[in-house]
């Protein structure tokens, strides 16, 4: 099966070629992303490495060409490969802004980040966004620090997050009296990577929810499954089932947004999800089982650790690093280049017109 050419052109080119391996089908984007090549996107599967290995050539011939995976989804052979003969391995993986739907929705993203070194939820090795937290002089650039803040206040005044999925609700109603501390545990799809590369042990949803309930006995400890699950999207490895959890928890049953999850909660629970910085901007205190992107700098409660992470950092600095200075936003819809006010502004809107066409 020969590799896909996006836009629909199979002509040849002069531009260099961007090679996409680990892609989906419906994952068209990049052609907006890297207007400047040819953007080749290999079979998913196990066509991957032989269609690799037939476009090989042409992209060693042209030393501006690259090779972009997604995520971690690449034969082994290919990392060694793009070794051997010198050529660029970018991974990606959609930013912190992403859109008004789960991805697995097939919705395009709004923001994407981009890793010649880890992806940022890799702990095992040090990522772009980490080496940025760890050298970047952010005392020296109150310029920054100031969208920063600005940032967080209009994060969290829109009430967006990554996937801005889930349904606004009567949270009260919900969680009912308030006459104890209240955890709020938040789940992750099993299996995923970021768990894979951030977590030491790896442990289930149900595991996790046991292990804090253990450690709050007096507490009312809320559950929230990953909307992935909730919406039987995730099938594969099989995930823990949450109802094995419901005599000791309160297990959230719809995709409840974010914003109002957080709602007169004392701690959250996490164990690499973004969530947790998401909780954290919201000045909530949250532990992590694993070492997620913001732990390991003194802003968490960590059961982990990270040699490589000496410097001690704020949320405002690590807000800036992930937001502003680590990923790429484009307008789905034109391509066009966006700044992190920008993305957000755009998700807004977007949000706005979703929920408009939503009503009855």
């Amino acid at each position: 099966m020969d590799g896909i050419a996006d836009g629909g052109s199979s002509r040849p080119s002069e531009k260099p070629i961007l090679l996409l391996i680990g892609f989906m089908p419906w994952k068209t984007f990049m052609s907006q992303w890297f207007p400047d090549y040819q953007v080749i996107r290999c079979a998913t599967g196990s066509m991957s490495l032989p269609d690799f290995l037939r476009h090989l050539p042409r992209v060693v011939k042209d030393p501006r060409s690259k090779i972009y995976v997604w995520s971690y989804k690449e034969p082994r052979i290919v990392a060694l490969l793009c070794r051997l003969f010198s050529i660029p391995l970018i991974r990606v993986e959609d930013g912190f802004l992403r859109s008004v739907q789960l991805g697995a929705m097939r919705v395009p993203p709004l923001s994407l980040c981009f890793a010649e070194k880890a992806l940022y939820f890799d702990a095992t090795a040090e990522s772009e966004l980490e080496h940025i937290l760890e050298t970047y002089d952010f005392s020296a650039d109150t310029t920054l620090i100031e969208r920063a803040r600005r940032g967080i206040a209009a994060l969290v005044s829109s009430r967006l997050s990554k996937y801005n999925s889930g349904e606004a609700v009567d949270i009260e109603g919900i969680y009912g009296p308030k006459n104890k501390p209240r955890i709020l545990v938040v789940g992750q799809v099993e299996g995923d990577m970021s768990m894979i590369k951030g977590m030491s042990r790896q442990m289930t949803n149900n595991e996790f929810v046991r292990s804090v309930v253990n450690e709050n006995p007096d507490a009312q400890v809320i559950y929230k499954p990953h909307p992935e699950v909730l919406k039987g999207i995730r099938k594969k490895p099989p995930q823990s089932n949450p109802d094995d959890v419901r005599d000791i928890c309160l297990v959230l049953d719809q995709d409840v947004a974010l914003a109002d999850a957080f709602e007169s909660i004392d701690r959250v629970y996490t164990m690499t999800s973004l969530s947790g910085f998401e909780a954290l901007i919201r000045g909530l205190p949250v532990t992590c089982f694993g070492m997620p992107f913001y732990a390991g700098w003194g802003v968490t409660d960590d059961r982990a650790t990270c040699s490589r992470r000496t410097q001690r950092r704020s949320v405002e600095e690590i807000f800036a690093a992930a937001y502003i200075l680590y990923p790429g936003y484009r307008d789905p819809e034109t391509g066009s280049e966006l700044t992190f006010e920008e993305g957000l502004g755009l998700l807004q809107a977007m949000k706005e017109a979703h929920d408009e066409g939503r009503k009855p």
